[in-house]
């Protein structure tokens, strides 16, 4: 595996409150997407095979067909219904154009077992979301 960007690195530590040790294996498993607006990350009701963490730009959560929240760069997204195997609880729309560290499942489940604090935080934030919708 190649060896993780410097200049993600900078981005997750400035935008999130990972550890240097989350942020680094972040960047090491993760692919910088970049989507553009008006884009759909994912779709309510459909089964969880990949989360995000925005680096830019805004997306919108929709949740049966309303605005639920609006975020921004250092969001994590995709990552309730991965830990809950769930389906997706709501919908994701890129409202501008966005670059994001895109995860597939596998991924996640790398970084978790590779690093468990990750993993519970990931509970933590998915936890605390589903008791805000």
């Amino acid at each position: 595996m190649a060896k993780p960007d410097p200049a993600i690195i900078e981005s997750l530590k400035s935008l999130t409150e990972f550890d240097d040790r989350t942020v680094t294996a972040l960047a090491k498993h993760g692919t910088i997407v970049n989507v553009p607006a008006r884009w759909s990350l994912m779709w309510e009701n459909t089964p969880a095979d990949k989360a995000y963490i925005l680096l830019e730009g805004e997306v919108v959560i929709r949740k049966d067909n309303a605005d639920i929240a609006e975020l921004g760069p250092g969001a994590v997204l995709g990552e309730i219904a991965l830990v809950n195997h769930k389906l997706r609880s709501a919908s994701v729309f890129a409202l501008t154009p966005i670059k994001a560290l895109h995860f597939t499942d596998e991924a996640i489940a790398r970084l978790v077992d590779e690093n468990p604090s990750f993993g519970e935080s990931l509970k933590a934030a998915a936890a605390a979301r589903l008791k805000s919708d």
